[in-house]
């Protein structure tokens, strides 16, 4: 499918694939996006929450894409004084000529254009040192194979749109990521469907709607509650 990089109302890149009429941002703002649905609601309310003295937390990201996700989330582990592990899953890597037109760093932090590089750049399938409070791990998989029990914080679920992959929204595929969940652990993602939140509950989870990012005006955050 053909990809090209286009420019988001925050200023920051995404990819669109023209084929699907699809991104793999919010065109109302990437960056805005990141930092709204998985820094403040996901993160952030996770540390506030359940883990004030909790020095690790453990993340998954359900389509790693560009890695902006976890490069706002490496800069935050410093702001925090947290030490994250980060598996990121992604069955179709983005190139290195697609991420090399990302503006990410720029606009966020030039300073770190460097790490934003290296997130990119490290082996696929192990476990690196990123910096002193991020670790990554990238896996080449599809979503429907993760068989992880009971390791995870906090999940990142940004996967396409239900109306271009309907069948990475279902129960079955939510049953998945409550299984990886801890007690307390907590998903969050920019869909609002009421398809979504119904097939979230029906495997467990406790939902609840919140303000959505710029151009949403809704947002699911869910948690595997004790």
């Amino acid at each position: 499918m053909k990809r090209k990089i286009i420019t988001t109302s925050d200023g920051s890149k995404t990819i669109y694939i023209e084929d699907w009429n699809e991104q793999y941002h919010s065109i109302h703002g990437a960056i805005n996006e990141a930092n709204h649905v998985f820094i403040k609601h996901g993160l952030h309310f996770f540390c506030h929450e359940f883990s004030k003295n909790q020095k690790d937390i453990s993340i998954l990201e359900i389509g790693f894409g560009t890695g902006l996700n976890a490069f706002t989330t490496a800069l935050e582990t410093k702001k925090l004084n947290k030490t994250v592990q980060y598996v990121g899953v992604e069955a179709y890597p983005v190139s290195k000529d697609e991420y090399n037109l990302l503006n990410y760093a720029q606009l966020i932090s030039e300073t770190d254009t460097e790490l934003f590089e290296k997130l990119h750049t490290t082996d696929w399938e192990v476990n690196s040192k990123i910096t002193s409070h991020f670790y990554l791990e990238k896996r080449k998989q599809f979503f429907s194979d993760i068989e992880d029990e009971d390791l995870y914080d906090v999940i990142y679920f940004d996967a396409f749109g239900a109306r271009v992959q309907p069948e990475l929204w279902t129960e079955s595929i939510f049953e998945i990521m409550f299984k990886t969940l801890k007690t307390r652990g907590v998903l969050v993602t920019y869909s609002a469907k009421g398809s979504v939140r119904r097939a979230m509950q029906k495997v467990g989870f406790t939902v609840e709607r919140l303000p959505g990012p710029p151009g949403k005006r809704e947002m699911l955050r869910a948690c595997k509650d004790s």
